[in-house]
């Protein structure tokens, strides 16, 4: 069986959006309607001049009553044309802003279930570019190119037509000229070189659009060594190779562009000479001259709609490229759920002979992080991880709530292979506190509350109370509705970890991941989060990744990593009172806090 050919362009745009084919059609009709009574003002032109001219020799004999007639009708051919215009962009408008909608609400929908891999693999500038400006482009072309289109082609048909039913050969020298110029603006514009040229266009914006948000990011680091957009040599390195990128276009399409300017400018050249054979042949007729002189008139007025065809042409090669991008991102396999879910018996979990790499799409790489790791953290117990960095401890953690599958043996949640659980059902039972803390552009209460949206102001409350971040944000200009980044209202990074221990606890799931969670603690506030922890994890699963070995040693096991196996694992008297990795991890902590800084032989 013949595979199906995948749709491209617009009609693939208007598949992956939602169609709205009704508003879409109206706004071409509409706009079409408008081009036939824009052209109705030319047609009362040349009614007028041919009475003028049939009564050249007795002006008081022609029929003025007739010519203001046609007066008004061209003055109601405008004002028709501007209402249909109007109604016309106001569908196309209403179609675009639904088909945005619906593309945005899908796009973001399909990155929230991809795996994190493909998060990492792909630069957040090059995914911000495509849900914003590539979105955006679509947005300008239905609501406006559309239209367009339709009223470009609209008017030259039907100025074709009236041509053809005047004079054929004049006809004929204005659709040379105008072919002509169109296959050397299309072969210069549509042609193999320029899809690369475009292709190259979105990949340079893309880089560059990486490079500006990650120079942003390293900003401080930027500023503290006195360095410069220049010292930055990616950002740098990308902003060149756009500009160089741009004048090589400008250099491809300029001898075309000209050639194809100054022919389609041309018309009234070339329907002169043929104009003045036609006249030699009837002298007399007064009929002709007419046509001769509308076609004078109205033949350089079909400049202006080839122009926008043309133009309306790029667009479109625009759109394709940007709607490829798209879908190359909707092409992304997302975690797949399975078709019968099953339900966990409990809340223990289980890893059993996990091997797990990271792998390098770009580069076709893998790196190895875990080898065969086996361990079972038991509910209403709390289960460390420790080991020095990069021994896999954060690779284990992000693999309970599925951001990746493992390559090798299984993650289990109350026996059930959390791959046969449904994604809702396994976000439901895990919470998690990032090592990196993020909090969305929203007050501190929203941000709280995205741990249960349906929570009561109370209960928002008193996770904030249980992670002991109540205190400094009542001390905030308007407490809970303070704004984060607003009017200058920021937080420490001990504070904003806080807050999402905060998130955390409000959930209230049955499992509880804490990546370096009081990282950014003071030992006062460290000692009331781990307070509140232990009144937190009772019947709970609770699974700790620590650098700070006195958060841990409470902990019912210890699991040491390195290299990503588990060397060691038992308690912290049991581990300290044996050789091993963790001894000296625990004197390297304990001689840390004994380290003083002094002057020379201090």
């Amino acid at each position: 069986m013949e595979k199906k050919k995948k749709k491209e362009g617009l009609s693939r745009l208007l598949e992956i959006a939602g169609e709205r084919k009704g508003l879409l059609v109206l706004a071409g009709l509409l706009s079409a309607g408008s081009a036939v009574c824009m052209l109705v003002p030319y047609w009362a032109v040349y009614e007028v001049l041919a009475e003028l001219l049939a009564h050249g020799g007795h002006p008081a004999e022609a029929d003025g009553a007739g010519m203001v007639r046609w007066g008004w009708i061209a003055f109601g051919g405008l004002a028709g044309g501007l209402v249909l215009l109007y109604t016309s962009l106001m569908s196309s408008h209403v179609a675009a802003f639904r088909i945005l909608y619906g593309l945005r609400v899908r796009l973001s929908g399909h990155i929230g279930r991809l795996p994190l891999g493909y998060l990492n693999n792909t630069s957040t500038g090059a995914i911000k570019k495509t849900m914003d400006q590539n979105i955006e482009k679509v947005e300008g072309f239905i609501a406006h190119t559309i239209p367009d289109l339709v009223n470009v082609v609209a008017t030259v048909v039907v100025m074709l037509v009236i041509f053809f039913s005047l004079n054929g050969w004049l006809t004929a020298v204005c659709l040379v000229v105008v072919a002509v110029s169109l296959v050397l603006q299309f072969s210069n514009f549509m042609g193999r070189a320029a899809r690369e040229f475009t292709c190259e266009y979105y990949d340079a914006q893309e880089r560059m659009s990486a490079s500006a948000v990650q120079y942003v990011h390293g900003m401080p680091v930027v500023k503290i060594f006195g360095q410069s957009v220049l010292s930055f040599r990616r950002f740098n390195a990308e902003i060149q190779a756009y500009k160089t990128f741009a004048l090589k276009c400008c250099d491809t399409y300029e001898r075309g562009m000209v050639a194809f300017t100054v022919l389609l400018n041309s018309l009234v050249t070339f329907i002169l000479p043929v104009g003045i054979l036609l006249m030699q042949a009837t002298p007399q007729s007064l009929a002709m001259a007419a046509v001769w002189l509308f076609f004078i008139i109205m033949g350089p007025g079909m400049a202006s709609p080839v122009y926008k065809l043309t133009f309306l042409g790029g667009n479109t090669r625009e759109i394709d490229e940007g709607v490829a991008r798209i879908d190359r991102i909707l092409e992304q396999t997302p975690v797949p759920d399975p078709e019968h879910p099953q339900q966990p018996s409990g809340y223990e979990v289980e890893f059993r002979h996990v091997s797990f790499s990271y792998a390098n799409t770009e580069q076709g790489t893998r790196t190895e992080a875990l080898r065969d790791v086996s361990f079972t953290a038991p509910q209403g117990c709390i289960t460390a991880l420790v080991g020095p960095s990069g021994s896999g401890k954060s690779t284990v953690a992000n693999l309970i709530p599925r951001f990746w599958d493992v390559e090798q043996g299984a993650v289990l949640i109350g026996g059930v292979d959390i791959r046969q659980m449904s994604t809702r059902q396994l976000m439901d039972i895990v919470s998690f506190v990032f090592q990196d803390t993020f909090l969305f552009y929203d007050t501190l209460y929203e941000n709280i509350a995205v741990g249960s949206p349906t929570a009561t102001r109370q209960e928002v409350e008193a996770a904030a109370r249980a992670a002991q971040c109540h205190d400094f944000i009542m001390r905030l200009p308007r407490g809970y509705d303070t704004r984060i980044g607003d009017r200058g209202v920021y937080l420490s990074g001990g504070e904003a970890q806080r807050v999402c221990v905060a998130r955390a606890i409000l959930k209230n799931a049955p499992i509880l991941v804490l990546d370096e969670a009081t990282a950014f603690a003071d030992p006062e506030n460290e000692h009331r989060m781990q307070q509140a922890l232990q009144s937190l994890i009772r019947g709970k699963t609770v699974i700790v990744i620590a650098h700070r070995l006195s958060s841990v040693i409470s902990a019912r096991q210890i699991l040491v990593m390195k290299e990503g196996r588990i060397v060691q694992r038992g308690r912290h008297d049991e581990l300290r009172a044996a050789e091993g990795v963790y001894r000296n991890m625990w004197n390297a902590y304990t001689n840390a806090g004994q380290w003083r800084m002094g002057g020379k032989g201090e």
